[in-house]
């Protein structure tokens, strides 16, 4: 084979990110955040709905595999499921930058979440009423790497609507604990859920 010699090679110029992907010339921190919850409660919809690059995600559809291992009781219409980690990014102002990292649900992919708490200085736990006990595990975790958290509720149709306290009672969380009401699809409901968060970490820091 007749190679060509690497003078008459044409070096083509990397490809660095789009110019959308690029973080704000004032950004002076960023911040990572884990999005947290059980299967199916609309970790990769918020992380989609308020990142403002193209997001991550790790989306693959629901195979026999998960058949009697996965509980999908009240989502039965899921076809798709998270199996790594959702990635996105929002600039909350001109300086501070969150990283967003949306966990997988199953536990059968919980040993991933090791890696993704890693230097993580706060994170949403994403609830869904119909079914607070997958929510039990998630925030157990969380409370024994002292991982500091908001929890929002997320909006379904069909989903029966509680007392904050009553929430509360039933996760058995502490009173300073932020409780939230979110509608996952929309960016400025999710984008105040990260504010909530925000705030409650400004708190804890200055208190």
């Amino acid at each position: 084979m007749d190679f060509k010699s690497s003078e008459t090679l044409v070096e083509r110029p990397a490809q660095g990110p789009r110019s959308e992907d690029e973080l704000p010339e004032t950004a002076a921190a960023a911040v990572k955040v884990v999005i947290v919850g059980g299967f199916g409660v609309g970790k990769t919809t918020l992380v989609g709905s308020v990142s403002e690059i193209r997001p991550l995600t790790t989306e693959e559809t629901m195979t026999q595999a998960g058949v009697g291992v996965d509980d999908i009781v009240g989502i039965e219409r899921k076809t798709s499921t998270t199996v790594a980690m959702d990635f996105g990014r929002i600039s909350l102002n001109e300086e501070l930058v969150l990283y967003l990292f949306g966990t997988p649900g199953q536990q059968r992919f919980w040993f991933l979440w090791n890696g993704l708490f890693d230097g993580a200085l706060g994170a949403v736990v994403l609830i869904d009423t119909r079914r607070l006990e997958v929510s039990f595990d998630v925030i157990g975790r969380l409370e024994e790497r002292g991982v500091p958290f908001v929890v929002a509720i997320n909006s379904f149709p069909d989903a029966p609507v509680h007392p904050v306290e009553e929430i509360r009672g039933a996760l058995d969380l502490p009173p300073e604990v932020p409780i939230v009401d979110c509608d996952a699809r929309l960016r400025s409901s999710s984008r105040d859920v990260l504010m909530t968060l925000m705030r409650y970490l400004h708190s804890l820091a200055v208190g």
